[in-house]
């Protein structure tokens, strides 16, 4: 697999886009270069002359993906309200994302081929968990400046944080229980999160 940096030029969003949609539906072995890119709506010397296989394709979405959840989430959270707000909102937008379809194709498609493929597990853990990390260390920072939190280990707090959010409803959509989740049940975890966390690193 290359591990050349992707030029991307005026056709990747829609490269991206159509691998996506190919990806969630069908998932990674199923997946095939030629239904990508007709998906896509460009030609086959296009797609592989920004991806030269599936591989690269798959982190490259997963990649993306990740990094539209973080802009995202940075845009809606508003980190000046006071903390258990801010994260409640946190919370609640990461339980929307781990229980999302996506989310949860990428995770299965990491784990089922870690053994034959594990750059793409390596990749996601890079471009997700640990950047997940890093912008909840960041907002950390800031509340124990504000004498909101006392944290001794910042990388363990923000894991602990991300673990809580997995509570329920994650391992229902994990196992297929359950696809769709109503605002009150993400609101039920985020809420449990908020108060376990607070209880632990909130100042008292």
């Amino acid at each position: 697999m290359s591990k050349e940096k992707i030029n991307k030029g005026r056709k990747y969003q829609q490269v991206i886009s159509g691998a996506r949609s190919i990806f969630l539906s069908e998932g990674f072995e199923a997946a095939n270069m030629d239904v990508i890119a007709q998906t896509a709506k460009v030609s086959k010397a296009t797609l592989y002359s920004y991806f030269p296989d599936k591989q690269s394709l798959f982190i490259e979405v997963a990649k993306s993906e990740c990094e539209s959840q973080a802009d995202n989430a940075l845009k809606i959270i508003d980190q000046t309200q006071s903390v258990d707000k801010v994260l409640h909102q946190a919370a609640a937008y990461t339980i929307n994302w781990l229980v999302s379809d996506i989310a949860q194709q990428i995770f299965r498609i990491c784990v089922s081929e870690i053994e034959r493929f594990p750059i793409l597990g390596k990749s996601f853990y890079e471009n997700g968990p640990l950047m997940g990390q890093s912008k909840l260390i960041e907002y950390f920072k800031y509340a124990e400046q504000q004498g909101c939190l006392k944290i001794s280990d910042l990388y363990l707090a923000a894991d602990q944080f991300t673990e809580l959010c997995k509570a329920d409803l994650y391992t229902k959509a994990l196992f297929g229980i359950q696809q769709k989740f109503t605002d009150a049940e993400i609101d039920r975890v985020a809420d449990g999160v908020v108060q376990v966390f607070l209880a632990k690193y909130g100042q008292h």
